[in-house]
């Protein structure tokens, strides 16, 4: 009868122990009930705890609580599953079943595979070549999905999760609204309270796993004034200011207003002392009442060139007053006593970074990357390139389109401000939609993971989808695997998560699926290579109309390869068949467009998803049906935007 032993008491501990016995329960599942006990001194069963419980030596790691390190020495009765925190202990666990033939290929109970056979003996030790290992709330959410995301991330390998904004109902919205499929679904809205609520639940369970709470973002120039930024990028028409914050409000043009009606998006008049005080104060207040955060983001407004004109505010760039505001904040907790670790952010006009003020504790922050405006076609030498900086121009700013130039006002940022650096990327918003089959995407992925860390980035946070799997989560997989292990090569990876998912014709799925990308081009698609930024090329277009046929000549194969004695490879196959229909319809519209017919590429597309909505439900947990139909409109409809807009709003 195997027995697992917890050496150490603490809630992730409790949670590992009851991972570790539900998964060997699975794998053999004659083996009988499997024991939890708490015992320190036993040397007998699976041992769970700290390295430290066990003598284990934590050098290699420069921060015992940033650093995970995992360490299994097992044989078939049992044996130490270790880590160098908490988290890790966890972990360790998924390593071991890892080890052992388990994969998590999706979220959710259908996402995963968990063989028939015993375990064997096993030794492994690594400490995750990446520090911080996460993902942000983005998209369209249901709280079934960022709940099954949370227990997801673990698994993958990640060992941090954060959720933007104080009330994240913006996101919740895009699902529970169904914007962008209204014609099949009936609009559920839940109020601020329900989604509060949710977001207090998944900290809870966040907590469960350990995973490192990276908190708020964008809000921090709004909310502390009044201003309810809770709807997120949504105008509201004739948009009250309060009496006492009008002043406190950014002006552009000579009028202090919400920019372009958008509370989210409006910066705040930092020169002024009071206004910085007063949302110095407000972030002070949340990071004392909200203890469970590990790093609190102090972000500025979305959007950008929207920075306060007022004469005062133009004696220094927006960076210089955003330091004044950090080292501001960072003095009251201080008084406080409080340990809360703060992130700033390099994003649009605070790529720029400051030319008179810089940090006067940097040992509290950290430096994030958000590289918004970067090219997603291919990966860059990841080296500062100086040659692309420019003299900071107020609300009139041109903004990077590649890594290296980046990386150089970020290196300009470390000279006064220096931080442990972060990155914080785009892979999973629209851009994973561009890489029809995937299998190009999840290369730059992989190339990018590798590059952020040869560039000395401690981690990265991907903004995206919860729901980014579609066709397959190989790309997700990706991410993970070599944020956590550096080594592994592209081709392994490859094996590894299709072998699992597709079962003996993985092979054959995976050059299926390398053409289909090949097809739509993402270049095309993310539209950086042509000078009119639209979808119009007719000599694609012949491309674009082969598409269907040759999908046709697979989907026989789909048909008769569906059904496994795996669970999760007959969800694998069945995406690829809603995939299928996916592919023929989109590439008939995009032929429509790129012939340059402008309307009739428009109604191709909307009847398309008009039709293909009527399965989200059935597809929801690996498909976001809003992000994906929001994707394409900058180009099938307009010129190119920084962002792109939801259907609804056409």
């Amino acid at each position: 009868m195997y027995r697992i032993c917890k050496i150490t008491s603490h809630p992730v501990v409790d949670f590992a122990a009851e991972e570790l016995k539900k998964y060997l329960r699975m794998m053999m599942p004659r083996c009988g009930e499997i024991e939890i006990v708490y015992d320190p001194k036993t040397t007998e069963g699976f041992r769970l705890g700290l390295m430290s419980d066990f003598g284990l030596d934590t050098s290699e790691a420069e921060d015992i609580f940033l650093d995970d390190i995992l360490h299994v020495d097992t044989d078939a009765e049992g044996g130490i599953i270790a880590g160098s925190n908490y988290r890790s202990i966890l972990q360790a666990v998924y390593r071991y079943l890892m080890q052992n033939g388990c994969r998590w290929l999706y979220p959710g109970v259908d996402g995963e595979y968990i063989p028939i056979n015993d375990i064997k003996p096993t030794k492994y030790h690594k400490m995750a070549d990446t520090r911080v290992r996460a993902q942000c709330n983005e998209g369209a959410e249901s709280q079934t999905s960022v709940l099954e995301t949370i227990d997801f991330s673990p698994k993958m390998g990640l060992n941090s999760y954060m959720i933007e904004f104080d009330n994240p109902k913006v996101y919740y919205g895009r699902y529970y609204d169904h914007p962008n499929n209204e014609w099949n679904r009936e609009p559920e809205p839940v109020s601020d309270e329900q989604v509060l609520q949710w977001k207090r639940q998944c900290e809870v369970e966040i907590a469960k796993r350990g995973l490192i709470f990276n908190d708020m973002g964008h809000g921090w120039t709004a909310d502390p004034f009044g201003l309810d930024s809770t709807e997120g990028w949504a105008a509201v028409e004739d948009a009250q200011i309060p009496e006492e914050s009008k002043d406190f409000v950014a002006m552009m043009n000579g009028v202090r207003a919400l920019y372009k009606g958008v509370a989210l998006n409006t910066n705040f008049c930092m020169s002024n002392p009071k206004a910085r005080s007063i949302v110095a104060k407000a972030i002070a207040d949340y990071a004392e009442s909200s203890h469970n955060v590990d790093f609190l983001h102090v972000w500025l407004a979305d959007s950008n060139s929207n920075h306060c004109e007022c004469e005062e505010c133009r004696k220094k760039i927006p960076s210089d007053w955003y330091v004044m505001l950090l080292n501001e904040l960072d003095a009251i907790l201080t008084e406080r006593g409080l340990p809360t670790r703060i992130v700033y952010i390099v994003y649009y006009d605070t790529a720029w970074a400051p030319t008179t003020e810089k940090l006067n504790n940097p040992s509290r922050f950290s430096m994030l990357m958000a590289a918004i405006t970067r090219s997603y076609t291919s990966t860059p030498e990841m080296v500062a390139d100086a040659s692309g900086l420019t003299t900071f121009n107020l609300n009139h700013n041109v903004f990077p389109k590649d890594l290296g130039a980046y990386l150089a006002y970020g290196e300009e940022w470390q000279k006064s401000c220096p931080a442990p650096r972060l990155a914080y990327e785009y892979h999973f918003w629209w851009h994973q939609y561009c890489d029809i089959g995937g299998i190009q995407f999840a290369r730059r992925i992989y190339e990018d993971n590798k590059a952020y860390r040869k560039a000395g980035y401690q981690g990265i946070i991907q903004d995206g989808s919860q729901r980014s799997f579609w066709p397959n989560g190989f790309a997700f997989w990706v991410y993970g695997e070599t944020l956590f292990d550096a080594d592994r090569s592209f081709e392994d990876l490859v094996e590894d998560y299709f072998s699992h998912a597709y079962g003996e014709h993985w092979q054959e799925i995976v050059a299926y699926l390398t053409k289909i990308g090949e097809l739509f081009d993402v270049n095309y698609l993310e539209m950086e290579h042509r000078s009119n930024k639209d979808f119009t090329d007719p000599a694609h277009a012949v491309t674009l109309r082969t598409i269907p046929a040759f999908v046709e000549e697979m989907e026989p194969k789909l048909k008769e390869w569906t059904y496994s004695r795996y669970r999760v490879q007959t969800v694998s196959m069945r995406l690829l068949r809603y995939h299928a229909w996916y592919c023929k319809a989109l590439s008939e519209a995009f032929a429509i467009r790129a012939d340059g017919d402008v309307e009739g590429g428009k109604e191709a597309y909307v009847n398309f998803y008009r039709e293909f909505g009527r399965y989200e439900a059935e597809i929801e947990r690996y498909f976001d049906q809003y992000l994906a139909f929001s994707a394409f409109n900058r180009g099938m409809f307009r010129k190119q935007e920084s962002k792109p807009v939801a259907t609804e709003q056409l």
